[in-house]
């Protein structure tokens, strides 16, 4: 198995703070709009070197959503941040309105996602905000794994012409992917080629996967592991050139089963090449108050349930 290493770890929404940044220095038709969370937000940068191209639209996030869409009509290119919970549920109509059905250039770039905003708990904790943005026509949905990835992902974000839900979170990660890399929207990342089970991963997870994939190889199995940090457009090629080899897989997300890319990965395999699949996620269950690590532990989202998830697969498949 390739091995990866780390030497520095960063939180994911650092990566949007730099990859804004970037922006703000190349492309002039960029703007940031932030509903009150600026800090949050990583943006900081971004308002101090463009102040003319920031709003504050303040606790105010349905209007933010319009706002935005005024703009990208206008020929902008605004990047509209807030948390994940009040980014997808809370705006939800808008963003269908407003965004999708209008296909408006809008950035819809959210931090705080998932079990591993910790103590906050359930209320921000959103585990069905893939679910949500994956079922919106028009709408391209992206996850990044790392710092770095979501660095680029930002950036690639604003070339691309049409609606974008980038989601991102709050813990420090390790930082494994390539600084210098260049995100495809859409297109898979290998992350190790391997031959007895394919294992689907996407953000905080993908590094879980990592760890797995060494556990899994100390026992004898070579696991097949792909970052899949774009939900929508599925990289469905990706999916079926593994499967077809290993003939099991198994998804990992920090995200509701229900809806995610789970369910994504099994709708293609289901139609195409019908094969045993094993899902880690939240099981039909809200969050709760904790550390990100006893929230991943309790909740199964991490090494261990995705190794036991690949046994599983591999023993279905006989």
């Amino acid at each position: 198995m390739k091995k990866y290493t780390f030497t520095d770890k960063k939180d994911t929404r650092s990566g949007f703070g730099a990859g804004i940044a970037e922006l703000g220095r190349t492309n002039p038709k960029v703007l940031a709009l932030c509903a009150d969370l600026v800090a949050s937000l990583k943006l900081d940068t971004f308002i101090k070197e463009n102040p003319d191209r920031f709003i504050q639209v303040g606790i105010a996030e349905a209007n933010m959503i319009g706002i935005s869409a005024g703009l990208a009509l206008s020929g902008y290119i605004p990047f509209c941040s807030t948390f994940a919970n009040f980014g997808s549920g809370r705006v939800y109509d808008q963003i269908r309105q407003s965004v999708a059905y209008s296909n408006t250039n809008v950035k819809i770039c959210v931090s705080h996602a998932g079990l591993t905003l910790g103590e906050d708990g359930a209320t921000h904790q959103i585990l069905e905000d893939l679910a949500m943005m994956r079922a919106m026509p028009e709408m391209t949905v992206i996850n990044p794994c790392d710092y770095n990835q979501t660095k680029a992902a930002t950036i690639a974000i604003a070339n691309y012409n049409g609606p974008v839900y980038l989601r991102f979170g709050r813990p420090v990660m390790p930082i494994f992917t390539e600084a210098d890399q260049k995100f495809e929207i859409g297109k898979a990342w290998m992350v190790n080629e391997g031959k007895d089970v394919s294992i689907f991963a996407t953000g905080h997870l993908v590094w879980e996967a990592i760890l797995a994939g060494e556990m899994l190889e100390a026992e004898g199995i070579d696991a097949e592991i792909i970052n899949i940090h774009t939900i929508k457009p599925l990289d469905t090629d990706a999916i079926l050139r593994s499967v077809s080899k290993t003939k099991c897989a198994v998804t990992a997300e920090e995200h509701q089963l229900n809806g995610g890319l789970g369910d994504a990965v099994c709708q293609t395999l289901s139609r195409n090449m019908p094969s045993p699949v094993e899902m880690v996620g939240v099981n039909n269950s809200f969050g709760e108050s904790g550390t990100p690590a006893q929230l991943m532990e309790k909740y199964g989202l991490n090494a261990k349930a995705i190794v036991a998830a690949a046994k599983k697969a591999i023993q279905r498949r006989g």
